[in-house]
């Protein structure tokens, strides 16, 4: 088992994991904002009291702020750093200036400047698989069994040397490297696999093995095996348009795991252990820039893409919660009262306070000091 990283290794990876990521995410809401002519009050890299900052020539508040777990875009209308609509915000403003606020908008408008966060933080991961593809290519490996592990689901299932997987529950498999989506993220599962044997096409169901792996670090990791393995791959040259292809459903393809994980651990299939808050995160990205920088790059690329899904949850607060408003108000044709808006927007972020304190004392416990 490798030594975990120095503190100072820890502190300088998780600052160097979320600070990027969070001010790529508010350049999202930012720039959009500009493009349709919304003023911006503040930008904070960060909540809470203000460290250090200052104020542009259009009146932008750029600072950065003593708790450094997120940030936030106050638009000129907002109540508060959640983007609460202020009643009042229009009172004694000229026409000009009333024109600058965020609720003043159309409706699509502040959608896209809502979503531009979340979807910039996918763009960025998008942009670094592409970039390891194209520099890199990719892996092709038919998805033919050219060999079994010991004790290999597969195997006792019935499952012969030279197997060709057409299916896994009705999913066309075209390579290798796509079998992995369907097994990892189910442990103790079945699943109905189509396979060509002889130029005869056969159904096969095999139970997913249960499997605890540890890394060097000795994190664990309950995941599914079916215990086959390919015979010799190549890695392919691509361009730069495969590239961004590739990358698209690899980011995809993480975006589905995500989705399945949180749904096992809503049905109780998954532990809430395996949920991570900030302690987490600094921990993994501490250790990962120990492994090199195309390991910390790809877990960079891991973050952005957990960044853009839970800020997409539908909970208000959130930009989810946001497009959650603005499709009601779209569907009524008049945004809902401010009062709703007001306890929706309290009850929202209620909820996503007692979920970090929840992670951050289950990360607390799994540290060695606590007996994890």
């Amino acid at each position: 088992m490798t030594a975990s990283p120095s503190l100072l290794l820890t502190l300088l990876a998780f600052v160097l994991v979320l600070g990027p990521l969070v001010v790529i995410h508010e350049l999202g809401h930012y720039l959009v904002g500009r493009l349709f002519g919304v003023k911006a009050d503040a930008f904070s890299v960060g909540f809470g009291k203000e460290l250090a900052g200052w104020t542009d020539r259009r009146g932008t508040r750029w600072k950065l702020s003593a708790l450094p777990l997120g940030g936030y875009v106050q638009f000129a209308g907002d109540m508060n750093a959640t983007s609460m609509p202020d009643a009042h915000a229009a009172d004694g403003l000229t026409p000009e200036e009333r024109a600058q606020l965020f609720q003043s908008k159309p409706l699509w408008q502040r959608a896209l400047v809502v979503a531009a966060g979340p979807v910039t933080n996918l763009v960025f991961a998008v942009a670094i698989f592409a970039a390891f593809n194209f520099a890199y290519g990719k892996v092709v490996a038919l998805p033919e069994i050219a060999y079994f592990s010991a004790d290999s689901s597969a195997k006792a299932a019935g499952m012969q040397v030279g197997d060709r997987i057409v299916t896994i529950n009705g999913n066309r498999i075209d390579s290798f490297t796509q079998i992995p989506e369907y097994v990892i993220p189910f442990p103790g599962k079945t699943v109905n696999l189509e396979v060509l044997r002889g130029g005869v096409q056969r159904d096969v169901s095999v139970r997913i093995a249960e499997v605890v792996e540890r890394d060097k670090f000795g994190n664990e990791a309950r995941i599914g095996r079916i215990g086959i393995a390919p015979g010799r791959g190549k890695i392919v040259p691509v361009g730069p348009g495969e590239a961004v292809t590739l990358a698209v459903d690899q980011t995809a393809g993480i975006i589905r795991m995500t989705i399945t994980g949180i749904g096992q651990i809503f049905a109780g299939e998954r532990s809430v252990k395996e949920l991570g808050g900030p302690i987490k995160i600094a921990k993994y990205s501490g250790e990962q820039m120990s492994l090199g920088w195309q390991q910390f790059v790809s877990f960079i690329a891991l973050i952005s893409i957990n960044l853009a899904f839970i800020n997409l949850l539908p909970i208000p607060a959130l930009d989810g919660g946001h497009l959650a408003f603005y499709a009601a108000e779209a569907v009524r044709r008049k945004p809902l009262g401010l009062r709703s808006q007001e306890w929706a927007f309290r009850t929202g972020m209620a909820l996503v306070l007692a979920l970090m304190l929840f992670v951050t004392i289950n990360d607390l416990v799994t540290l060695p000091v606590f007996g994890g």
